[in-house]
């Protein structure tokens, strides 16, 4: 049974074809992106359509930047991580509401922080801040080690269910996806360190701990700035030649401001506050 607000997809065969890292839908044209995902994938034709009308605008506005981000988001059904009342607003390049408070990036920023932090097969990847899952599941497409926290704990159920019901139709690149119901301020100690980090909450300092389990070398992108007017950085940390660290920040959007939900506290079992002013 589909949690409230959910889809009930249970009607849905089996995906035709499991995932494998050789699967590149062709972009040469719709009718040819669609034909092969309902062969291969067996999606619905409706939300193919419009999963391609706003590839093609991520594209020239230069939000996806490689192969590899454009294949991940012709790959990931948006529409399954959305809900139901929003369904037909699925490929809306807008924050849609998934309950608790919190939303859904649209597609657009999605591909822009993935894409900047470069993210290859292989990579170790923590997400903080799960919501609709969507994230994780793009990310899922780029690499096989995809560690994600939410935490609201309802959320994180709900959502490591969708989960679990993508993997029994079929798609299997979603077991790629480890979850975790935490304060992912902290990030995630026993799975560090990672290649990747990405940060899906602003929050007005880049948080200690997810600088420490990032790799010399490795890339986060996260939003940095007061409430409701954050920056996305793109933040490097470097390894100096006598063995201390220091940080590279850029600005993704050079500069303007993108609002995100707030990076909230856990104390004991209830959320309060944030982790802004720490």
């Amino acid at each position: 049974m589909a949690a409230a607000g959910q889809v009930s997809w249970a009607a849905f065969a089996q995906v035709p074809k499991p995932f494998g890292w050789d699967m590149n839908p062709p972009t040469d044209s719709g009718d040819s992106f669609v034909k092969w995902m309902v062969e291969n994938r067996g999606e619905d034709e409706n939300f193919l359509r419009k999963r391609w009308a706003r590839y093609l605008v991520l594209v020239a506005n230069k939000d996806v930047i490689n192969d590899a981000n454009k294949r991940a988001f012709l790959m990931t059904p948006r529409e399954r991580f959305v809900t139901k009342p929003n369904l037909p607003r699925a490929y809306d390049n807008a924050y849609l509401d998934i309950g608790f408070g919190v939303t859904i990036s649209g597609p657009h920023l999605v591909g822009r922080m993935t894409s900047n932090i470069d993210v290859n097969q292989g990579h170790k990847v923590l997400e903080v801040g799960t919501g609709s899952g969507y994230q994780s599941g793009y990310l899922s497409h780029l690499t096989d080690q995809v560690y994600t926290i939410e935490i609201i704990k309802k959320l994180a159920e709900r959502t490591r269910g969708v989960y679990d019901g993508l993997i029994a139709e079929g798609y299997s690149e979603f077991k790629a996806i480890s979850t975790k119901n935490a304060d992912g301020y902290y990030g995630w100690e026993e799975a560090a360190p990672f290649d990747r980090i990405i940060v899906t909450c602003g929050i007005d300092h880049i948080p200690p701990p997810l600088l420490q389990q990032l790799k010399p070398g490795g890339l986060m992108v996260i939003p940095v700035g007061p409430p409701g007017a954050q920056h996305v950085l793109k933040v490097v940390k470097q390894q100096n030649s006598d063995g201390s660290f220091a940080v590279a920040r850029s600005d993704i959007y050079n500069g303007r401001f993108v609002p995100f939900v707030p990076f909230t506290k856990l104390e004991g079992d209830a959320i309060k506050g944030t982790h802004n002013g720490v």
